[in-house]
């Protein structure tokens, strides 16, 4: 199956110049954890996270309402193509430590998918599940 099959095509971005404050609000409203960043033409400058914005932006006591989300976000993010496999996805997410992967496509985003689309779809059992323990054991060791 490849991540195309899988991957949420509605994704909820945010343009690197508009606030870390904005990027809270819209994790919130749209209950997702990260917010892909790009620019108007869709080309994937990198990804904000929840965590992104207390690590870097509320506990360095910056005005969320000020930063920039080009400020806090993390750089060089690990993407898969809509037509990778999916097992090369979980394989990435595990590698790197991730839920989800953005999916880019001619340089443009074009999707996300998460480890629970994976695990939803019920023929990834054994991946998603490998994933989601390599992911955990790493974050309880650290």
């Amino acid at each position: 199956m490849q991540v195309k099959d899988l991957m949420n095509p509605s994704v909820v971005t945010i343009e690197p110049g508009s606030s870390a404050a904005l990027a809270a609000r819209l994790i919130s409203r749209h209950n997702v954890g990260s917010l892909p960043v790009c620019g108007d033409d869709r080309r994937l400058r990198g990804v904000v996270t929840d965590r992104d914005i207390v690590l870097r932006c509320v506990a360095a006591e910056e005005d969320p309402a000020q930063t920039p989300v080009r400020d806090i976000m993390t750089r060089g993010c690990t993407t898969v193509s809509p037509q990778d496999d999916c097992r090369e996805a979980t394989r990435l997410m595990s590698l790197h430590q991730v839920r989800r992967l953005p999916v880019v496509e001619g340089g443009k985003l074009v999707g996300v998918i998460s480890l629970a689309d994976v695990a939803r779809s019920g023929r990834f059992d054994m991946e998603a599940a490998q994933a989601l323990c390599e992911i955990s054991e790493n974050i309880i060791v650290r």
